[in-house]
């Protein structure tokens, strides 16, 4: 009788339209690959040679001021420029290009050098997502930004260039790749069913209660069914909202609350500043109404056996489509059985 815990299988992802191959058998494969060096997390409070750090001068020549809780400022190698003229080619059909206009920023989560998310109080943190709400509204308010990317890089294995904790806002003229299928597969449900597809989901989640991760009154963190990465998760909004703008001061800090008890959790994993790519999925801007569109956050994390041992996306994942070994139920109660209490304040 067939097993999702034993048989191979395809799970079906209705965010995106994609499809995954879970292959749970593979677990049992001894690893002789390639081992990642574990980085040393021992960051003092303040570095003297650091780009975020209060006071310090950056590689623009600025000077970065005596700030006390989070500070942003444009890139100053920015991917997306605000001035880059309209035009464009189109031979064809085959050869289309399209200039892209944009603002990207970067934020610094504290003036303390050493901490991480998971590290920072929860005020802390509100202050870092008041701060996300404050560059979304500015951002928004420029009739020619149709996006507005918040994320962060974590750890050198995900290409974090700087170690001081930070994240980034990319706001841009047109529509990414992944927003555009999310909007089409949402709305798509919302037209046919009157209702929000993230918050059907949710609900049987919270029924279900198998990849259930963390949650409180307002958010709930759990494994997708669908998951690529190991230890993926996805943060939902308990109510159906569009962006974080209409979040109420209630609902700001039980989003603190959720980021820090999820993130501890990876930290806690393997004991070490776990490495992800998390961001905001939320409804576009200058674009007219999203009602489909419903707020929730990513967390794609590379680590997959140990500490030294990353999931590769290479062959198969990169000609076919993507596939996973361990089963998003197992990494589900994998991450629940751990501490909230980040390991470095005591926790296991």
């Amino acid at each position: 009788m067939f097993d999702l815990k034993e048989h191979s299988h395809t799970r079906y992802n209705p965010l995106t339209g994609d499809w995954i191959l879970v292959s749970p058998q593979r677990m049992k494969r001894p690893w002789q690959g390639k081992t990642e060096t574990v980085p040393e997390d021992k960051r003092p409070s303040y570095d003297p040679t650091c780009y975020l750090c209060p006071r310090n001068k950056r590689a623009d020549g600025s000077i970065n001021p005596d700030y006390k809780d989070s500070f942003v400022f444009v890139n100053d190698f920015s991917a997306l420029l605000e001035d880059t003229p309209e035009g464009g080619i189109d031979i064809e059909g085959l050869l289309k290009a399209s200039g892209e206009r944009g603002i990207c920023k970067v934020i610094s989560f504290s003036p303390d050098h050493s901490l991480t998310l998971p590290q920072l109080s929860v005020q802390a943190i509100e202050a870092v997502i008041r701060l996300w709400q404050k560059e979304f509204t500015e951002l928004a308010a420029k009739p020619f930004i149709r996006y507005i990317q918040i994320f962060e890089n974590k750890g050198e294995i995900m290409g974090c260039s700087n170690p001081h904790p930070h994240g980034q806002i990319w706001s841009q003229s047109s529509l990414p790749l992944e927003i555009v299928k999310e909007t089409n597969r949402q709305k798509k449900y919302f037209e046919e069913k009157g209702r929000s597809l993230l918050g059907d989901y949710l609900n049987l989640e919270l029924q279900q209660q198998e990849r259930l991760v963390v949650e409180n009154s307002h958010f709930a963190a759990l494994v997708p069914f669908w998951a690529v990465w190991p230890y993926e998760t996805l943060v939902i909004s308990k109510r159906h909202v569009q962006t974080l703008l209409d979040f109420t001061p209630e609902e700001q800090t039980a989003l603190a609350d959720i980021l820090k008890r999820l993130t501890a959790k990876y930290d806690n994993l393997f004991h070490i500043s776990f490495p992800y790519s998390a961001g905001m999925h939320q409804s576009p801007v200058n674009d007219g109404d999203h009602p489909e569109w419903h707020w929730h956050m990513h967390f794609y994390p590379p680590l997959l056996r140990s500490a030294t041992v990353k999931k590769f996306m290479v062959g198969y994942e990169m000609l076919a489509n993507p596939q996973r070994d361990v089963t998003p139920e197992w990494a589900a109660e994998k991450l629940k059985s751990l501490p909230e209490l980040h390991y470095k304040e005591g926790g296991a």
